[in-house]
């Protein structure tokens, strides 16, 4: 009797050495397989980012040319959203810093090329150089603005490619 009691009290005392080790290893060879897999969400954080602002884009256009539309102003007159004036070209938002970038209040998280204040122009953001080697020169959403000769009075393009 006193042999039963022995064996039990020492299975109640926790696990053994090995099984703690083989515990370990599979966690182990788990997190090597799983890791991988969820490490990397930085492309998928700018492609997001980019398409972010492309609705912003587009919401801000147009937001501003419905403010244009009821105030009664002529295409090319400025508007105040949220105490900020936005420089417009028929009836929409110009593609420059006082246009769609205030429109939209794009911050300094993006790189810009182009812009200008006649119909037609073009601006585009992309994610500015990033710490891990990407350019990001193929992320980017490129805002035109508008033009009474073309059927689409605004254009938002994205391309994602280079994310």
């Amino acid at each position: 009797m006193k042999a039963m009691t022995a064996i039990a009290a020492r299975k109640e005392k926790g696990f053994t050495l090995i099984e703690l080790v083989m515990v370990i290893v599979i966690l182990g060879i788990l997190a090597a397989f799983a890791l991988p897999r969820f490490a990397n969400f930085s492309n998928e954080a700018r492609v997001s980012s980019i398409n972010g602002l492309a609705g912003s884009l587009r919401s801000a256009a147009s937001i501003a040319h419905a403010r244009q539309v009821a105030d009664g102003s002529a295409a090319g007159t400025s508007v105040t959203l949220e105490n900020q004036t936005i420089t417009m070209v028929d009836g929409f938002p110009t593609a420059n810093a006082g246009g769609i970038s205030a429109a939209a209040q794009v911050s300094g998280d993006y790189s810009v090329a182009g812009g200008g204040t006649n119909a037609g122009d073009s601006i585009t953001y992309f994610i500015a150089p990033d710490t891990d080697g990407t350019d990001g020169a193929g992320c980017q959403v490129t805002y035109t603005a508008a033009d009474n000769s073309t059927p689409s009075p605004i254009s938002v393009t994205v391309a994602t490619g280079g994310c």
